[in-house]
């Protein structure tokens, strides 16, 4: 290319060559217009941005205060590389959910960045506050946003410069109008909302088209940036090099790739454009072998629940569901009124018949595909060529992965998988504008009506839908009017209404789940687990036992199996359901605890011991297997080492009032009052006095012994264990065993009058509770005798 005379437009002289480093380093004017007619305003590049920003803040700002929902509880919730006791190294060897990577159950996504991201997110939010993770990522799209008008400007207006080297907008209406269809399209509405996913999205692959258009700029020369994206995103930048960098035509590529065209003034660019290809090529191959190498050299392993057209028998099957799935991809990018948070178990039955009307989507999504190709390739318009192949590239390669032809994935619909894949879409709707608009007036006020009308639509779905991601309840139910055959949608309904304590409503919802998908395993267990505390234990074991037998590895099926045999007292059976479950999952501390329960009810002590010791072993915080511990140690007279374990149990964990109330009961009999005095006694007499009598004080006794160096049991216990009642009562005051048994502590240690204060306030709590009445009786008795002894 050579510059033409000041003043005039740029083009390309006719016997002139065209080669790759003098594209790089300047690219010329073209006289081609594409938006001159666009019915809308063209704003300054800082003014666009800020708009941009702003509708994208306007479309989802409203999720900045939501809940952590969904995939949010595994990736966040109960992700321990979060939490700071987790050491660093996990998260090169965990997935993004932190499953280890050579696990079956790994879903092998490895993404430790973003989990880092997430860790330092809760270390400067002290803990698990879902309006960090939202801000950021509401705050993330704007930017993005803001960022593709440079994008769109460079794919649909060209890469051009000035005689400055300044980049030039040569389409400013037309990229401010993708910029604002991406914003606020609802179909990321998920991406934004979760409280992790558009971090995801940012990865590399927006910086490496970025990289890719400033190296091209600065070194005029091949760019190796572009290799350090992912090999999904490794074509994006090869097909953006080619069409947009050194303007190459698509069918002189063809002709030069199969040899057709040996001409020498193609050499030069050849050097400089395969290279770049190799680099990008090799790093990406790179990148797929070492991701290889740490997800264990395997694919990850999903049921036929997560996606049933990849477990069809027939290869024709599989082959037309897929391409019925990307149908449904393609028009919720046209038409994203239709969202829902999961589209498996009968959400999309499979076609399995020439049959079903539905094929016709087939027809009609490669009818368009192939039409707007071979617009992209044979147009008599160059930058049509390179505007159509720009934008069928970043529509479709994003979303190769995702698309079951290289291996089987864990969906049939995500729609946050089309957050990349939905800049291509506004390319071609923003350029397919931009040719409406030249067919004359009328038509042009009819597109500025329906683009007002377009973007006005998009922005209050995008606020209806960012409303239900605020909350799990708001989420799931807008689901069932989506997809009502939908299983899973009827199991997260009913485990909503379950949490919520809405137990009947949840039976019903487990109950149509189970009739929609008769092995879905885990609302049978669900289910199972409402009928036993409805003392239902006869239906519970059926369908736990189904559940079990349709899925012998469920651990969870097989501990509770184990607790509704036990209430039975099938207690063999439920002995072996325990054992079953540990079997599947080595490290299961509650499954310890509940053989614990099944021991302890069988008077085998030293086994239920043995099995609470290995769950607080496997869980440090475990609050129930270290109270029954303490419990056993002090039924079983053990108080010496009740004492040992229930401080041990205190450090770990000291706001838990039932191990308080459980340790000042151990502490309250450890030594009552009057023995304690009387050894003490004794003991002074022996090694001060030499068996005179003591006349001291008690207090004075203390620190003569504790002088002496003696060991004999603490004077603390009394004041130990009332400190520990009264902190179990401020965190929990209306427990009526709780006032009873510091009742019983001030009876035993002389001080009546709380006592009788303690004993009153426990029978207004329950009045029906034998031990107290007992206990208030006795010590009105021993009141009266001592008024009575009185002169």
């Amino acid at each position: 290319m050579e510059r033409a005379a000041k003043g005039r437009g740029y083009g390309l002289e006719k016997g002139r060559t065209t080669n790759c480093d003098q594209g790089l380093s300047m690219m010329l004017l073209s006289e081609w217009s594409l938006d001159s007619t666009l019915p809308i305003p063209q704003l300054p590049s800082p003014w666009a941005k800020a708009v941009v920003a702003a509708l994208a803040l306007l479309c989802f700002g409203t999720s900045y205060d939501g809940d952590f929902v969904f995939d949010d509880s595994e990736a966040i919730i109960n992700n321990k590389d979060l939490r700071p006791e987790t050491s660093l190294g996990h998260l090169w060897e965990h997935d993004f959910w932190g499953t280890n990577l050579i696990s079956n159950t790994s879903h092998k996504s490895y993404r430790p960045l973003t989990v880092l991201t997430f860790r330092l997110n809760y270390l400067v939010a002290g803990g698990l506050h879902p309006i960090g993770f939202h801000l950021i990522n509401i705050a993330l799209h704007s930017v993005i946003s803001a960022m593709m008008l440079d994008v769109f400007a460079v794919l649909l207006g060209g890469l051009v410069h000035d005689e400055k080297g300044k980049l030039l907008n040569k389409a400013p209406k037309a990229s401010f109008l993708a910029a604002v269809l991406f914003a606020v399209h609802p179909v990321h509405t998920e991406s934004v909302s979760l409280a992790f996913h558009v971090m995801l999205k940012i990865d590399y692959r927006l910086l490496g088209l970025l990289a890719e258009q400033t190296c091209s700029v600065l070194c005029s020369s091949y760019c190796p940036s572009s290799a350090i994206v992912k090999p999904s995103e490794s074509g994006v930048n090869i097909v953006f090099d080619a069409l947009v960098v050194c303007k190459m035509d698509i069918l002189q590529l063809g002709e030069i790739l199969f040899g057709k065209d040996k001409s020498e003034r193609n050499l030069t660019w050849r050097r400089g454009f395969f290279t770049r290809i190799l680099l990008v090529l090799s790093g990406g191959t790179a990148l797929l072998y070492c991701r290889w190498r740490i997800m264990g050299t395997g694919p990850p392993v999903f049921t036929e629940v997560d996606n049933p057209a990849s477990f069809a028998d027939s290869a024709l099957v599989r082959t037309i569901n897929y391409n019925y799935y990307y149908s449904l991809n393609a028009w919720l990018l046209v038409c994203p009124w239709w969202l829902c948070f999961d589209w498996s178990m009968g959400c999309l039955p499979l076609i399995k018949s020439f049959d079903d009307f539905r094929i016709f989507a087939l027809f009609a999504l490669w009818f368009f595909l192939i039409g707007i190709s071979w617009q992209g390739l044979f147009s008599k318009n160059p930058e049509e060529r390179r505007i159509l192949g720009s934008g069928i590239t970043l529509m479709i390669i994003p979303f190769l992965p995702a698309s079951n032809i290289f291996f089987r994935v864990g969906f049939v619909i995500a729609e946050r998988v089309m957050y990349l894949s939905s800049t291509g879409y506004c390319i071609l709707l923003s350029y397919a504008m931009c040719v409406l608009s030249k067919k004359g007036r009328r038509i042009k006020n009819l597109l500025s009506a329906a683009l007002v009308g377009l973007v006005i639509l998009n922005i209050m779905q995008c606020i209806r839908r960012s409303d239900h991601w605020r909350s799990e309840e708001a989420l799931f139910t807008s689901a069932l009017s989506v997809c009502p055959y939908n299983a899973k949608v009827h199991y997260n309904v009913g485990k909503n209404l379950a949490d919520r304590g809405k137990v009947e409503s949840a039976i019903q919802y487990y109950r149509q789940a189970v009739r929609l998908h008769p092995k879905y395993v885990h609302a049978m267990n669900n289910l199972g687990n409402i009928l036993k505390e409805r003392k239902e234990l006869q239906e519970a074991e059926k369908l736990l036992s189904r559940a079990v037998a349709i899925q012998p590895d469920f651990a969870a099926a097989w501990m509770n199996l184990g607790i509704v045999q036990n209430s039975l007292k099938k207690f063999e059976e439920a002995e072996k359901s325990y054992w079953t479950a540990i079997k599947y999952r080595k490290r299961y501390p509650d499954c310890y605890y509940n053989l614990g329960r099944l021991y302890a009810d069988l008077h085998r002590n030293v086994d239920a011991l043995n099995a609470w010791q290995n769950a607080t072993h496997l869980k440090p915080n475990h609050g129930l297997a270290w109270n029954n511990l303490i419990i056993l140690l002090d039924n079983t007279g053990n108080l010496a080492k009740a004492e040992v374990v229930g401080k041990e149990a205190l450090k770990l964990l000291p706001n838990d009032h039932t191990i308080m109330f459980s340790f000042a009961n151990v502490l309250g009999k450890l030594k009552k009052y009057k023995e304690f005095f009387q050894e003490l006694n004794k003991q002074v007499r022996k090694f001060l006095w030499k068996g005179k009598a003591a006349s001291l004080s008690m207090e004075k006794l203390t620190q003569k012994f504790e002088q002496s160096g003696l060991q004999l049991p603490n004077l603390k216990n009394y004041k130990e264990s009332e400190s520990l009642f009264l902190k179990a009562l401020q965190i929990n005051p209306n427990i009526a065993s709780y006032h009873g048994n510091l009742a019983v502590l001030y009876h035993r240690w002389g001080r009546l009058d709380l006592a009788k204060e303690r004993y009153e306030i426990a029978m207004k709590l329950d009045s029906t509770s034998p031990g107290i009445a007992e206990n208030y009786s006795l010590l009105k008795k021993k009141l009266e005798q001592l008024k009575k002894s009185q002169p």
